[in-house]
Order: structure tokens, then sequence, then C-alpha cells
């Protein structure tokens, strides 16, 4: 009989047992998995900020866009000859400055000296409007104006297909926009050709401040068909290509990098740059570095990651929302449960057991000794929970990533002027400012992290020790004469 016994007991234990384990597994399984997604969502929303703003840098100092004086529209004039040869093609380039009203190139100095700021950069965002074509009648000078319509990258031979054409009067004229970055080739490691690499050729060198070279974007020279060794021209300046970049994510937001003088020349920008990139000594020190730009030098604006994150939309934020909220809560919710499940489960297990503990307390046990017991019974029962959780959790994490599924970030504008990343493109400080919404399709990651594993055994132990504290305090409670009465 006492074999029988036995036998039951032990099977009604492991049942309890598998179920305490079970219960904290799933717990711990979904906090690993939450966990793993929400900074793959953080990932992928740095991705984002970093191939559309050139978030290489802690924050960015710009200067709101004044409105347009002169000419009202705003837009670009060409001058052409219309008694030329009409099988002649004539061209004309437009460079303006874009992503904000120029700062003077001093100002790079003042914000270098700010305390906290560990480096500052500057940079000058140039778009270029080229209209080449030519008449085919008339006898009188004729002036065309274009709108400066950023169609794709546009082309020096003839431009992406669908650009634009500009027809009447005997005319046809081919309208292509494309976005030149002014990089400080003396501090290439922030500004604009930050967020990209060398895939073709190389990039500048210190000595080529006022060199005509220029590095072109991968999507940019591919569209052209430009090659390393080869020249181009703006406004009839002959630029030889010495390198392709390719951005570390997404579609470049820029065209064309040239050396910041080159920039500035074909700019008529001398001395000027359009955006500041800055680096703190200590990131966590951001918002204090930027209330100290604000404070000292009037007039700019500073824009930094958390500005940016805010005009995230789109299905990423939708799901990082989720992530952060509901799924966060959720996690906590059913950890609750488990850990109340599991003391339940434990305490009931003990009522189970009032021969074994009364006998024990016959015997001379005293009762923090049985307490010692159900706790150390508990925890093996919550360390086995982790390690099922743990599991569970790393193989959640792990389809995610092999599944990849795909997300929609859309970036608004900021309004006036923020992290640039590159000319005429990418943020608040190029064509993002005018333009709605830039959008990207990214894939979804689930990293786990060794703290996520930290917190997952902690949280197990946490588990055992609630269930074996509440079980050993129901155990202490015992008396020699409960086992009597059992046998009874």
């Amino acid at each position: 009989m006492f074999g029988i016994y036995l036998k039951r007991e032990l099977s009604r234990r492991k049942k309890a047992a598998l179920v305490i384990a079970l219960g904290l597994a799933l717990g711990i399984a979904l906090v690993i998995t939450v966990s793993s997604v929400s900074a793959g969502m953080q990932q992928a929303q740095d991705k984002v900020l970093k191939s559309l703003y050139g978030l290489g840098t802690d924050m960015t100092v710009t200067k709101a866009q004044t409105a347009p004086t002169g000419n009202s529209s705003g837009r670009p004039k060409f001058d052409f000859d219309a008694k030329s040869d009409s099988s002649k093609t004539q061209s004309s380039d437009r460079v303006m400055t874009q992503g904000g009203q120029s700062l003077k190139s001093s100002l790079v100095t003042e914000v270098a000296a700010q305390k906290g700021v560990s480096s500052a950069v500057g940079a000058l965002s140039l778009n270029v409007t080229k209209v080449d074509g030519s008449f085919t009648q008339g006898k009188a000078k004729s002036s065309t104006s274009g709108s400066g319509q950023q169609g794709g990258p546009g082309g020096q031979n003839g431009g992406s297909t669908g650009a634009p054409q500009v027809q009447g009067g005997g005319a046809s004229f081919d309208v292509n926009s494309y976005s030149v970055a002014g990089v400080d080739v003396a501090h290439q490691d922030l500004g604009p050709l930050a967020t990209s690499k060398i895939t073709t050729g190389r990039t500048f060198t210190a000595a080529q401040t006022g060199a005509k070279v220029a590095v072109l974007s991968k999507s940019y020279a591919k569209e052209n068909k430009y090659k390393v060794g080869e020249t181009f021209k703006i406004s009839g300046t002959k630029y030889t290509v010495i390198g392709i970049a390719t951005p570390d994510s997404s579609e470049s937001t820029t065209d064309v990098y040239l050396p910041l003088k080159q920039a500035q020349t074909l700019g008529d920008a001398k001395n000027k740059v359009t955006t500041i990139y800055v680096k703190a000594t200590d990131s966590k020190q951001i918002d204090t570095v930027k209330a100290a730009i604000q404070k000292n030098i009037s007039g700019t604006t500073v824009t930094t990651s958390a500005d940016l994150a805010d005009t995230v939309s789109g299905s990423l934020s939708t799901a990082s929302n989720l992530a952060t909220s509901v799924g966060k809560w959720l996690s906590v919710a059913v950890l609750v449960a488990a850990f109340l499940v599991a003391a339940l489960l434990t305490s009931s297990a003990v009522s189970r057991r009032v021969r074994e503990f009364g006998t024990l307390k016959a015997l001379g046990w005293p009762s923090r000794k049985v307490t010692r017991q159900v706790v150390g019974e508990s925890i093996v029962n919550g360390l086995l929970g982790g390690a099922l959780g743990i599991a569970l959790g790393l193989g959640a994490a792990y389809a995610v990533t092999a599944i990849s599924p795909k997300l929609t970030a859309e970036l608004g504008s900021t309004g006036g002027g923020g992290m640039g990343g590159g000319p005429g493109g990418g943020g608040p400080g190029g064509q993002a400012a005018s333009a709605a919404k830039n959008t990207i399709d990214i894939a979804l990651t689930a990293p786990v992290s060794v703290t996520t594993i930290a917190l997952a055994a902690g949280l197990a132990i946490t588990g055992g020790l609630i269930a074996g504290a509440m079980g050993g305090w129901r155990a202490s409670r015992m008396r020699p004469a409960d086992a009597l009465r059992s046998v009874s």
C-alpha cells in the first residue's frame, strides 16, 4: 500500500511541477519575444532615421527657410537663344541652395565650442535643375521657367524616363533635377556621406578641398550610366567621378557629393552652409547640449533623433506602439498570472503533503527547514520553467527574424529644418521639408540580448521564490498532529 501511495504522490508532484514550469515558461517566453521584437522595432526605426535623415550624428543645426524675395514664385528662370540653329541642343543649369536658410561657416566653429559638443561639421545642400533641348522654330529670344521638381535622380545626359517636358512655341525641352551635397572632405565621419560606403573607387582625401572631383550615389550612377573615371558638367564646370557610394540602408537621398568649397562656388554661397552636423560627448546629455546651442546661438533650429522619431508613422510606428504598450502590459499580465498560478499550485501541493511534512516535524525538523525544502523545490521548478521559457522565446525570436516581415515607415516633415540626410532629400533639412512624406520598407528582426536572457532567468527565480514563499509559509504552519489525523 505504501508503495502505491508513494507512486501516486510522485506522479502528482511531477504533474504539479510540470504545470508550474509550463506556466512560468509561457510568461517568460512572451517577455523574451516582446523584448526582442521591441528591440527590432527600435533598430528598424534607427535604420529609417539614419537612411532618410543621415542619423550618424546626435543632432543638426539649421535655420528655417525665409519667404522668397524678388521672384515671388520661387521658380528658377532659364534663358535660351531661339535664333540659334534649330538642330542644336541647348542646355542650362540652375543651382539653388536647399534645406533652409544658409548659415555662416563660422557658426560651425561656434557650435563645436559649445559645452558637451564633441565635434561639428558643416555641409551645403544644393538642388540643380537642368533644362536642355532645342527650338524647332521661332525668331525671338525666349525664356522658360522650371519649378525645380524632384523627379528621382535626374540625369546629366537626359535624366530618367518620365521626366517632365516643357513644349510649346516650336520648342522641346527636358527638365531634370538632382541633389548635390557639399562635404567637408577633412571630416567625413560626420555629414551627408557618413551613412554611405564607397563600394567602387574611393572617397575624397583631405587634400581635395577645392578639387573638381565627385562621388555619386549608386542609384544615380546606375540611372545615368556613370562609372569611376568619367566626367560630367554642372553649370559648365567639369567634374571627375572618383567613387560610387552605397547607402547603409534604403535609397540614397543625395545624388552627387562634392567637396564643400566646390559646392559653395556652384551655389554662389561662399563661406555658407545649410546644415551643421553635431556629435555630443555624451549621448545622455543630448537634450542639455541642444538647449545650450539654442540659447547661445540665436536664430537656429536644433533637431535631435528624438525629434525625428516623432515624425515616423506607418506600420512600423503602429507595430512599435503595440509592442511597447500592449505587448509589455500583456507580458506583465501573463507573468503575474503565471506567478499566481505557481503560488496556488505550490500551496495546493503542500496541502496534499500534510502527512510528509507533519511526520518530518514529528521527527524533529524545525519549521525553517521545512520551509527551505519547499522553497528549494519551487526554485528548481522556476529554473526549469525559465529554461523552457528561454528556449521558447529564442525560438519565437528566431522565427520572426527568419520570416522578416516587411514594415513600412513614413517620414513626415518636421517643419523648419532638421537632420539633413543630404541635400534635397532626406529630411526636414532637405526635400522632405517640402515633400509631404517619405516612405521606406524595412525588414523586421528580433535580436535577443544577453540582458534579456538575464532578465528571463531573474523572472524564473523570482517566480520560484514567490511560489516557494507561499508554499513554505503553509508548510511551516503544519503540526505533527495534522499528520496523525491524515493517517486516521
